[in-house]
């Protein structure tokens, strides 16, 4: 198996190791409220890619963020808004439900990349949608029995904001969209500042808020990136569910936050379906390629 298809696989599953990280900082925070947390996560990333972007472009870096268009600001907005539905999510309902409501993505946009543009899906695809559809609805009943409803129709904003800007980037093919994805930390920092009544937390919410922007969503978001450089992204979206399976064993381990009966069952049914459909879709990447191992994503 190629070195770098290797190297691809271990950079999913770092991304997903440090993504899967939000449920059990957020639990950590003592003080400090959504618009807070979200301000000083957002602004972190936001500064951290802008120092990845100038070491990359340099004197051209302005020029970086022009090339985007108004296909980069439908992207910045829609990321943006996505992570402001992020982090209410995980505050108003468990960790588990929200990862794995956001674990069904990839089958959320092989059904936009029908409806929208054209692309054909599998019957079997088609399927394992209306399969995964089911288990989030259990989801949706154990929230609604539990009286965390809110931070699961939260969580679906995280999915619409990300079906938005994959849609968009489809048609940005051949232009860096790095700098929009910078720019959403600069959408979400700004509308935290304007909602919070004052960004005045302690050292230790602080110090979360920190490494939520960096380590959690910063770095986690760079590994992805370079695994699409050597893996398919269906094979991405396959590994990354690490991110899924991870976040809510940390709570369960760290803060006791265990998932219910109906919970896990609904969690069960969404990841073998996701499973399902990027399996088909891997597949169906090599017979087009007739090769064994991948070529790079983007």
């Amino acid at each position: 198996m190629a070195k770098g298809y290797l190297f691809g696989v271990a950079c999913v599953l770092m991304g997903g190791l440090c993504l899967s990280s939000a449920g059990i900082l957020v639990r950590h925070i003592e003080q400090a409220d959504g618009w807070q947390i979200l301000f000083f996560r957002s602004a972190t990333f936001f500064i951290m890619l802008s120092a990845i972007l100038t070491v990359r472009y340099r004197s051209g870096t302005l020029s970086a963020f022009r090339a985007v268009g108004w296909r980069g600001m439908v992207v910045a907005i829609s990321l943006g808004l996505g992570s402001v539905c992020y982090i209410f999510a995980l505050l108003n309902t468990t960790v588990a439900n929200v990862m794995f409501i956001i674990g069904a993505s990839p089958l959320v946009a092989a059904a936009a990349g029908w409806l929208f543009l054209g692309e054909r899906v599998s019957l079997l695809s088609v399927a394992a949608m209306f399969v995964a559809l089911g288990g989030i609805g259990l989801m949706f009943v154990d929230g609604l029995l539990a009286g965390r409803w809110l931070g699961m129709v939260i969580a679906t904003g995280v999915v619409i904001g990300f079906v938005i800007m994959l849609v968009t980037l489809r048609g940005a093919k051949d232009t860096d969209m790095l700098p929009a994805t910078c720019m959403a930390g600069l959408v979400a920092a700004s509308i935290s500042a304007v909602m919070a009544t004052d960004l005045n937390i302690t050292r230790h919410d602080f110090v979360i808020a920190l490494l939520l922007g960096s380590v959690q969503y910063g770095a986690g978001f760079i590994l992805y990136t370079i695994a699409t450089r050597h893996i398919q992204a269906a094979e991405v979206a396959l590994f990354a569910l690490s991110e899924s399976i991870l976040a809510p064993i940390w709570v369960w381990i760290g803060v006791g936050e265990k998932p219910s009966s109906l919970t896990l069952i609904g969690c069960a049914v969404v990841l073998l379906s996701v499973v399902f459909h990027c399996m088909i879709a891997i597949r169906k990447s090599r017979k087009n390629t007739g090769c064994a191992t991948t070529a790079p994503a983007g």
